[in-house]
């Protein structure tokens, strides 16, 4: 047993969670220096009237307050090129990203170019950008979410879209954490029953990854003297954190999906993400994310429902890896597993994922998206190139693995 391994454990500035929660951007805005607000959003949560709402908050504290509502899903660097020109001109002193992952994502991008300059490529890891460290100065973020799965207001990532090379890129830093995470269920009741279904999906493979992962500094150190070591991988705190996630997921999602109006269902979703969140940006993420991303961008499928189709075909290729882990999940997942073997036992985890799935309408295959059989060599070369991802699968993986994996799940 080891013993002596070093583990840490990184969040949000604060969060505040339960119902009320964003009525406090106000006074979390004030506490961190704010005075003039730029919201960061896009234009569906505008016309459901969240916007008005936390600008009238903002408001009510003397704190001037614009609105930048032209993010879209899977942002393209453009956008953010876009929002970090209007932040510039603004001279605003503090960022609230309002929505999914994709405004969140921008808001945080934002708050620490306008203040460390550069361009946003500058920020994003070889061979597609300089990978330059970001550092610790940069604007106060709040982040305010409206869906339940992408974990974005706890998170040190942004994803980034790059339209002409069909790819999704990143920018990872403990750095790009929110000041404050303002996790309110009432914000979450307008969501659509198909995007309910897509990020609560994503939630559960954020939880699933982060409990299977593997153990003990999964991704690579590194290589500039200014950035700081992140000790990465799955320990005791991430595995209790992930096992309440994925439970929360499969008692609340199906719920939340067929009523949306189910106060009970969206808090236990938005816990299930927030605790999701907190889990896979700690542990680190699989094959599943890598395999999403590398499809994202070329055939423009919604993030969470590339990882739902994935997740049960990665899962049964990694349950050999260790089956007690997968067998937990089962349980969590209200599966009887007592009196079966090791694998059967871990097998009624992918049973139980796919049921989930297909109760929410989740599409089962890959290829009502438009990919093909001939594509599968590309994208499970692309998949591989995402080493920050693949390193903390738990099974080790070739391309060959990928391409059946891809092939199956057509």
């Amino acid at each position: 047993m080891i013993t002596d391994t070093l583990w840490e454990f990184s969040s949000a500035g604060k969060i505040k969670f339960g119902y009320g929660a964003a009525e406090e951007v106000g006074f979390e805005a004030r506490r961190l220096g704010g005075s003039k607000i730029l919201v960061v959003t896009d234009e569906g949560i505008v016309k459901v009237g969240l916007v008005e709402e936390v600008k009238d908050k903002l408001e009510s504290e003397g704190l001037k307050t614009e609105v930048f509502d032209e993010v879209e899903p899977d942002p393209p660097i453009e956008i953010f090129e876009r929002c970090l020109r209007f932040t510039q001109r603004g001279n605003y002193n503090l960022i609230v990203g309002l929505g999914g992952g994709s405004p969140m994502d921008v808001a945080k991008v934002v708050a620490a170019l306008s203040i460390q300059g550069g361009e946003i490529l500058d920020y994003v890891a070889p061979p597609t950008g300089e990978g330059k460290a970001i550092l610790s100065e940069r604007l106060p973020v709040i982040a305010i979410p409206t869906t339940s799965g992408t974990g974005s207001e706890v998170s040190p990532v942004a994803v980034i879209t790059l339209p002409r090379e069909e790819l999704k890129v990143g920018i990872s830093s403990n750095y790009l954490r929110p000041d404050v995470a303002l996790v309110d269920p009432k914000m979450t009741v307008t969501l659509p029953p198909k995007v309910t279904a897509s990020t609560g999906m994503d939630a559960l493979a954020h939880a699933i990854e982060a409990y299977t992962t593997r153990r003990f500094d999964c991704r690579p150190k590194p290589k500039r003297p200014e950035e700081r070591p992140v000790y990465t991988g799955g320990n005791l705190l991430t595995d209790a954190i992930a096992a309440t996630s994925i439970k929360l997921v499969a008692k609340y999602l199906r719920r939340a999906y067929n009523n949306g109006y189910d106060l009970e269902a969206r808090r236990g979703m938005s816990m299930a993400s927030l605790l999701a969140g907190l889990a896979f940006t700690n542990a680190g993420l699989t094959a599943i994310h890598a395999m999403a991303m590398a499809m994202g961008a070329k055939y423009h499928i919604p993030h969470g429902v590339a990882n739902a189709i994935l997740l049960a075909h990665v899962m049964e290729f990694n349950a050999t890896s260790n089956f007690e882990r997968f067998a937990d999940i089962a349980r969590f997942m209200g599966e009887k597993v007592e009196g079966l073997s090791p694998r059967e036992a871990a097998m009624k985890s992918v049973e139980a994922v796919k049921a989930l799935a297909k109760d929410i309408n989740i599409p089962q295959n890959l290829s009502a998206f438009g990919v093909k059989k001939e594509d599968v060599s590309t994208l499970s070369k692309d998949s591989m190139k995402i080493q920050r991802l693949m390193s903390c699968n738990p099974r080790r993986i070739t391309i060959s693995d990928l391409e059946v994996i891809f092939k199956k799940a057509l």
